[in-house]
């Protein structure tokens, strides 16, 4: 019984924390000649139960992460994980957005659909996959780690040249330092060297110069934002400094400025009396203007072939630029109109096909310039349409108001018998 209790008091003292001048006892550290044998004695670490131990090398040894039991990481689980809430989000915020918040109707397209919707929840998805793949690693490597006890070893220092190195850990429940250092010298160790921490043991702190340095360095990562936002609360008279010109200085002469190169002192030249860009002549008063002799024409320019590709066409312009006030049907009740009732306003589009109202009593080249230059709140879509696709447009709505205020006489008298 006494050697037992003996045998008992020895095993505790092997497992208790062994202390040294330079403090308490971190691991053991192992160099091999090769990685081969680096390798092998990975294996029998392995093998005799050893959990908090690694391998340093100077280059990627291939086999090293079964030789020490490593199993295969989550991180491209994490990676899927954060890829997947990246695309529903995306998706999710576009639908919420676009198709239940605030629906918009332009021009009759759908207010939520896939193919629109692809790029933000691809960029959505990478943009998440990425944040998970960064932060998943630091997390899963237990990182930032700037100082390691095995950082103060000579050893330890040729990794990355030519050395080969296994430490141990003495937090290791199987961890024993004599049984420990035997392990490894039998493996084949060429050196077999102890790690302690420096000072009082609970105080595991990094190097001073580490700390100043992350305090430094975060001083002036802050200054650009206090420069940024003395910035925008202050006011001057004089201009911006540009650190970087890039475009905003050019050795050129900008318009309303004063320049002694010409006589007059202006920069902007203006139009050279007498002469007109090339192109841009517009001699065409009817097809360019709308006016006939003199007023506006009741026809159409002779340059446009009245056909029914011409009232497609016009149609197809219609929808896309004026369908979104004046509706499908021209009469006045489009999205816009809609949208102002809902918030309690009141104003109405012009009804284009109403019987003897305005639109239908206007000649051709009246409406022609209404689509040009705009009247009253409505704007003008000179810019915007081309004349031949105007003349087009304007084409269309006497279609439309011929349908809605068709009469008998309008009907072929063959077929006059067949209307109820």
């Amino acid at each position: 019984m006494a050697n037992h209790d003996e045998h008992n008091h020895d095993h505790d003292d092997d497992h208790a924390p062994v202390i040294h001048p330079d403090g308490e006892l971190y691991g053991v550290l192992a160099e091999y000649d090769t990685p081969g044998e680096l390798l092998d004695a990975a294996r029998k670490v392995r093998d005799a139960g050893y959990t908090e131990f690694d391998c340093y090398t100077p280059f990627p040894v291939h086999g090293i992460d079964e030789a020490m039991g490593i199993k295969r990481t989550i991180l491209p689980l994490i990676v899927f994980g954060g890829g997947a809430t990246g695309l529903l989000g995306g998706i999710f915020l576009q639908w919420w957005m676009n198709a239940y918040n605030w629906p918009w109707n332009i021009a009759g397209k759908p207010s939520w659909s896939i193919p629109a919707n692809v790029p933000i929840a691809f960029e959505g998805t990478i943009l998440f996959s990425v944040f998970a793949s960064f932060f998943g690693m630091w997390i899963l490597n237990k990182l930032p780690q700037v100082w390691h006890p095995f950082f103060r070893s000579d050893r330890f220092a040729r990794v990355t040249d030519d050395a080969f190195v296994l430490g141990i850990e003495a937090k290791d429940k199987r961890f024993d330092h004599q049984t420990t250092t035997k392990l490894l010298k039998d493996a084949g160790a060429i050196g077999v060297e102890d790690v302690h921490l420096e000072g009082d043991p609970a105080r595991k702190n990094m190097p001073k110069w580490i700390t100043a340095l992350i305090v430094a360095s975060t001083a002036f990562a802050l200054i650009p934002f206090a420069i940024a936002a003395k910035a925008r609360n202050s006011h001057s008279s004089e201009p911006h400094r540009h650190i970087f010109p890039d475009m905003d200085f050019q050795p050129k002469f900008k318009s309303d400025t004063a320049i002694d190169l010409f006589p007059d002192g202006r920069a902007n030249r203006g139009e050279i009396t007498g002469t007109i860009a090339r192109g841009s002549l517009n001699a065409d008063d009817t097809f360019y203007r709308g006016i006939e002799n003199g007023t506006w024409t009741t026809g159409f320019p002779k340059q446009l072939e009245i056909n029914d590709a011409l009232v497609k066409r016009g149609q197809g312009r219609f929808n896309i630029y004026c369908s979104a006030c004046h509706g499908y049907d021209g009469r006045g009740n489009g999205a816009v109109p809609q949208r102002v009732a809902l918030g309690g306003g009141a104003w109405q589009a012009r009804n284009l096909v109403e019987a003897n109202g305005a639109a239908v009593m206007m000649p051709n080249g009246q409406l022609f310039n209404t689509i040009s230059n705009g009247f009253n709140t409505m704007m003008g879509y000179a810019n915007q349409i081309p004349h031949a696709d105007r003349w087009a447009i304007v084409l269309y709505v006497r279609a439309l108001q011929r349908s809605q205020n068709a009469t008998l006489e309008d009907v072929p008298p063959d077929q006059r018998g067949s209307i109820r």
